[in-house]
């Protein structure tokens, strides 16, 4: 089986036990088909969805390279996705259910429980990265329906009670001495940046006065025009701003209209959008020094700093930081559970498999909460830098991402934006 313990291991070593492990004569059996439902089209993301299934292709590549699975190749069914609608989610989870697949691989849906809903009935193991607290509440409403449905990391509301952490251990670090005790949040109204917005008033509201919330900032997708929104950001002169707005390409947009007139020493937090290619590709190196972060990342260990070099060798360009690796370590976690079980087509014992699982990938150390069927968030949930998945925070240094934090993950340290 592949090696499923919760020690970072080598590529080099990973490629050794692959080859033990699927160097099984082949017989004549069926391909096993990994659904992926994936937008190639519409106004948000695309760029996540293309990442993941880059992901997904080139781990399904080294599997099959490797032998495959029990002698048996592994098979990409790939849908396109309508996520902005319920009827767009039941159709394309739809599609891969009655279409012979023996695991569903997702990205993330912005209506979850749809397609939810369209894969329960099936039983198919279904992992996903939705990033999403109405997951965790449909799994703790009914166990049994949504047992083999997984979400890969945690809810959203840690982006906001982390950030809030992320500023004070900056802080007690010495890496930085705010000018004052402020947070200034400009919130998108979709579920997702609202449930940030609540969980980072609630986190600020529990430090008794190190830091407040002072001004609260709503926008509106598209924003047509970021003005507006800086000269708020100016009036209120808080040190630590919060941009809970997950769009990459509107992200970019704010950052060429910041850096004309910045707010003086002020610490930007885009939240989690530039962790997308387009971002750094758009802003054209207006979002230097900007801080961004993610609850699911690339790390850049030794296995990370492999994947990004093999990721990169084989696609050019600019590359995602959240959900490349999500991708490629749902087809190895899917890989062992069948090796485990020794068939496919026993979607519970499959299912059982998975939650039983405790595995170390390129995105951090995966083992779910029975309570969630979610993952665990680290140092949000646990104290142990290998028993969950990192809360990432990077900075754009030098036009590139860089961990500056969690300290057991940090590449550099912080570095003062050029606007300071």
């Amino acid at each position: 089986m592949f090696d499923q313990t919760r020690r970072s291991f080598s590529m080099a070593a990973l490629g050794l036990a692959l080859s033990a492990s699927f160097a099984v004569p082949a017989s004549a059996a069926d391909n096993i088909v990994i659904g992926v439902p994936a937008a190639q089209s519409g106004p948000v993301g695309v760029a996540d969805h293309q990442d993941w299934t880059n992901g997904v292709m080139l781990a399904i590549e080294e599997i099959n390279a490797a032998g495959g699975v029990m002698g048996r190749q592994l098979e990409s069914k790939i849908v396109d996705l309508d996520m902005l609608t319920p009827e767009g989610n039941v159709a394309g989870i739809q599609a891969l259910t009655e279409g012979g697949s023996h695991a569903i691989l997702s990205a993330f849906t912005i209506i979850p429980q749809p397609a939810m809903d369209a894969a329960a009935p099936s039983g198919i193991p279904y992992l996903h990265g939705n990033t999403s607290s109405v997951n965790d509440n449909l799994f703790k409403g009914d166990p049994q329906k949504y047992r083999n449905i997984f979400q890969l990391d945690v809810p959203e509301v840690w982006y906001g009670s982390g950030f809030v952490k992320f500023l004070q251990d900056m802080t007690e670090s010495g890496q930085w001495e705010p000018k004052n005790n402020k947070i200034h949040i400009v919130q998108g109204q979709i579920s997702y940046t609202q449930l940030i917005s609540q969980a980072t008033q609630a986190a600020a509201a529990a430090t008794n006065g190190e830091w407040e919330i002072a001004q609260i900032t709503d926008i509106q997708f598209p924003v047509q025009d970021w003005a507006p929104v800086i000269r708020a950001l100016q009036d209120t002169d808080a040190a630590a701003i919060m941009i809970d707005h997950w769009v990459a390409a509107e992200l970019a947009a704010f950052a060429q209209q910041y850096v004309y007139d910045p707010v003086p020493g002020a610490l930007v937090y885009l939240q989690y959008g530039p962790s997308q290619p387009e971002f750094l590709d758009l802003a054209q190196g207006a979002g230097e020094g900007m801080v961004w972060g993610t609850v699911y990342g690339v790390y850049a260990d030794e296995m990370g700093t492999a994947f990004r070099e093999k990721y990169r060798a084989k696609y050019p360009g600019t590359m995602g930081m959240v959900y490349t690796g999500g991708g490629y370590d749902a087809v190895y976690m899917m890989a062992n559970a069948w090796e485990q079980v020794g068939n496919p087509d026993d979607f519970d014992a499959v299912g059982d498999a998975i939650r039983a699982m405790e595995y170390r990938g390129i995105n951090g150390f995966y083992k779910f909460n029975p309570e969630t069927n979610s993952g665990i968030s680290y140092p949000n949930m646990t104290d142990d830098p290998e028993a969950g998945q990192a809360h990432l925070f990077f900075q754009v240094q030098d036009d590139e991402h860089r961990i500056i934090a969690p300290t057991p993950f940090a590449e550099v340290p912080f570095v003062a934006p050029p606007w300071w």
